[in-house]
């Protein structure tokens, strides 16, 4: 694969030979990010598990302490009696049959996270097959399913993210903005590894984390020693 002139540049400030403490990866990863835009910061955690077995399923959600840097627009799809609390917490759009429609007919996707009660979990099922392949489906593992729906929003626009393996057992999540700095971007990692740490399948075994990387978004990745998550 060929990469322009400023990733080459970039990438010579890495040492593609070292395993990095975390301090010192973000702050490699924010020298290396020279793109004019703000670049999200992801992170990239290898498991040593078999995402083809239920039993050794690794999903969750956690809220970032600093946030992800982005705005989240929420649809809220619960009852009239839930309305109120949905549009208090701070929903971009709130309803039910109206919205679901528009889903299902107009493939209408201006939303980032949706959130619904068990009430209605029979209608939104409706839209499993537009909503599963592009990662909105609500699930109660991920708190986006629930009778609390006010707090569910909250915890969205707080910077809450959901995190899961990939068929490849890799889990790809964003901890933040290259502007945040290291330190918080550093408080973001600890929370989202912290959780898929705390998530291990009793199923699992062998080294849990096998390799662990972050990145910019259009900056070289920069491994970290995955033996203190050991």
């Amino acid at each position: 694969m060929k990469h322009g002139k400023k990733y080459v540049d970039s990438a010579k400030l890495v040492d593609r030979t070292k395993l990095y403490d975390t301090a010192e990866a973000l702050e490699t990863v924010i020298k290396t990010a020279v793109a004019k835009f703000d670049e999200t910061v992801e992170l990239h955690v290898k498991l040593g598990v078999d995402s083809r077995h239920a039993d050794q399923q690794v999903r969750g959600a956690v809220v970032l302490p600093n946030g992800t840097g982005k705005k989240v627009r929420v649809l809220a799809i619960c009852k009239a009696d839930k309305e109120e609390a949905a549009k208090a917490a701070g929903a971009d759009y709130v309803g039910l049959e109206d919205y679901v429609q528009k889903i299902q007919q107009e493939n209408w996707m201006d939303f980032d996270v949706l959130v619904t009660t068990p009430d209605c979990m029979g209608m939104v099922g409706r839209l499993g097959r537009i909503l599963g392949p592009r990662g909105l489906m609500p699930n109660p593992k991920a708190g986006t399913v629930t009778p609390d729906i006010g707090r569910a929003i909250e915890e969205a626009k707080a910077g809450k993210i959901e995190y899961r393996l990939d068929k490849t057992n890799i889990i790809h999540c964003p901890i933040g903005k290259v502007s945040f700095g290291a330190e918080k971007l550093g408080e973001n990692f600890d929370a989202l590894m912290g959780a898929i740490v705390k998530a291990k399948p009793a199923a699992a075994k062998g080294q849990y984390v096998r390799s662990c990387a972050v990145a910019s978004t259009m900056g070289p990745s920069v491994r970290i020693n995955p033996s203190k998550f050991i």
